[in-house]
């Protein structure tokens, strides 16, 4: 089955190509064939890009914001009325099984064009009295963006960051990571079919290169990112040359506890979506399973029992429940993984190898329990189906080793004592905590790390002023008290 796009780029309303660009194969990560061929952003593409870009924030950040959330809204729309075509796409470019991407990644980007849509005409700024003169303030667009996507969610998020920034009057020029570059050029054609101007959402293809060049070009305002650490590094340094605004959504090794009151069939249902949802390619996972001692064995004999019933295989098949990881290097840095950690004491509760399939890039959903905080699967972010249980005795110990890394991406709390659930998460350093509940992550609700999980939050209110900035006036209405 063959995705090709109409081209590798979409560059001023309208697909763009350029041979010259060195080729990037697009492979299926369950038949392991290619599926599309892209190139590589040339210096001409990526000049276009940010000259149209350039070119057309000035006009559209002077409409009326009720007209810029029109569009968004008419682009939810239509993503909503093509789902099962979008949801088919996804599945071919990330190997995720159809049952998610129909109800999880376009949906999700839809849901961010609608609510940011929604709140684009409330944008404004306060009025400010002070006593015979006042003061204002305006809500104004940073001005050109670039959004840099990663390859485990690949439309959601280029919706993610489309939405604030279209919505708040910027324009983006937005880098699909290589291994999945096939969404974020069909949300480009759905937004200017929508009605947006051309030059305001440009996609354009390339590696690290690509993204360094378009991060410290002097025409950018900002820079938002989803990606690994060692990226986020190098992306932020790069914006910092400039003094650029930045967004850095990076990985995590979230820590799940699990107090010994908790309803343990509730938990482990978390603890699998926390681990084995998108084969566990998601970064905000709670893949250090904290559980109290009294309940660990009756715990981890619920969560083999659930885990040896999951269904592997064709993505498109409707039972298959998980699907292949995105690569064979991912595949292979994960069952490295799991062999270090059996290495280094951890005991294989489920799992544990990739499984007998005849094509695919598979892991078994794998339990290893008896993990200690001094092991690798304890500290390094694993990015596949695999789940480290840990087991503590009280709640000061438990926060001290759920904090002891240096993310801070995401928590999780289960516990019928809503008193200790407000002390944990209150104790606990995370962007976003979850009580009773793991990975839901409404656009509504603010999403961001601390620590080396990054800078900035997507999605909620909070996100607008990520892609916006305050301009303060004074007004004076006298005469001027000069001491000269």
């Amino acid at each position: 089955m063959r995705a090709d796009p109409p081209a590798s780029h979409f560059v001023a309303g309208r697909p763009l190509e350029d041979p010259a660009g060195a080729a990037i194969a697009v492979t299926d990560p369950f038949s392991e064939r290619e599926i599309a061929r892209v190139h590589e952003a040339t210096p001409a593409v990526l000049e276009a890009a940010l000259a149209a870009a350039r070119a057309a924030q000035p006009d559209w950040a002077g409409r009326r914001p009720v007209e810029r959330g029109r569009i968004l809204l008419r682009a939810a729309a239509l993503i909503r009325e093509r789902g099962e075509e979008l949801a088919r796409l996804e599945t071919l470019d990330t190997g995720k099984p159809i049952a998610e991407t129909r109800v999880a990644d376009w949906p999700s980007g839809a849901d961010a064009l609608e609510y940011f849509g929604g709140l684009a005409a409330g944008l404004g700024g306060e009025t400010i009295p002070l006593g015979r003169d006042f003061a204002y303030t305006r809500l104004e667009p940073l001005g050109l963006c670039v959004g840099i996507g990663a390859w485990n969610y690949p439309s959601q998020i280029a919706c993610w960051k489309a939405a604030p920034a279209l919505a708040c009057g910027n324009a983006m020029v937005f880098k699909p990571a290589e291994l999945t570059p096939l969404g974020a050029l069909r949300l480009a054609a759905i937004l200017t079919e929508a009605g947006l101007p051309e030059g305001l959402f440009s996609v354009v293809q390339g590696g690290p290169a690509t993204g360094a060049a378009l991060v410290r070009d002097g025409r950018v305002n900002k820079v938002s990112l989803t990606g690994s650490v060692a990226t986020g590094r190098r992306v932020y340094a790069a914006a910092a040359e400039g003094i650029k605004s930045a967004t850095m959504e990076l990985g995590g090794k979230s820590p799940l506890i699990v107090c010994a009151d908790a309803d343990l069939d509730d938990a482990a249902g978390a603890a699998l979506v926390a681990n084995f949802y998108s084969a566990g390619q998601v970064c905000s996972n709670g893949t250090r399973v904290f559980v109290a001692e009294e309940v660990a064995e009756a715990f981890l004999g619920r969560l083999a029992a659930r885990t040896r019933a999951l269904r592997l295989g064709d993505p498109f098949a409707e039972a298959t429940q998980i699907g292949p990881l995105i690569s064979a290097p991912q595949r292979a840095r994960v069952l490295a993984h799991i062999a270090r950690a059996r290495a280094e004491g951890a005991r294989l509760v489920a799992g544990g190898g990739p499984g007998d399939f005849a094509c695919g890039h598979f892991v078994l959903p794998t339990i290893l329990a008896g993990v200690r905080d001094d092991m690798a699967l304890a500290r390094e972010e694993v990015f596949g189906p695999v789940m480290a249980v840990l087991t503590f005795r009280d709640e000061a110990e438990v926060v001290a080793r759920a904090n002891a890394l240096a993310f801070g991406l995401a928590a999780g709390v289960f516990t019928r004592d809503l008193a200790r659930a407000h002390r944990l998460v209150a104790a606990l350093e995370a962007g976003t905590v979850w009580i009773n509940a793991y990975n839901l992550t409404p656009v509504e609700m603010p999403f961001g790390g601390v620590g080396l999980s990054g800078i900035g939050r997507e999605n909620g209110r909070a996100a607008i002023q990520h892609y916006s900035r305050v301009k303060a006036v004074y007004v004076g209405r006298g005469a001027v008290d000069a001491p000269y």
